[in-house]
């Protein structure tokens, strides 16, 4: 039922390397900053600085010369 000789096993050989040539490929082109077991979209992007000093002046959490003053020293 198994094969015996080497010749016999020659068809089954080039799983191997596919596997790693797979495993290579996913590796490589993964995608810059993304990891390889998932957890996706838990940080799709990182705020810049001005985003959140806008947002907290929109809610209200700061006046417009504190929000003025923060902006010129990000500037």
């Amino acid at each position: 039922m198994w094969p015996h000789g080497p010749l016999e096993w020659f068809p089954l050989m080039w799983i191997f390397p596919l596997l790693f040539l797979v495993v290579m490929l996913l590796f490589l082109f993964r995608g810059p900053g993304r990891p390889m077991c998932g957890r996706r979209g838990m940080r799709d992007r990182e705020e810049s600085a001005k985003e959140i000093l806008d947002r907290r002046y929109a809610r209200g959490e700061i006046g417009r010369e504190e929000y003025q003053r923060m902006k010129k020293d990000l500037e």
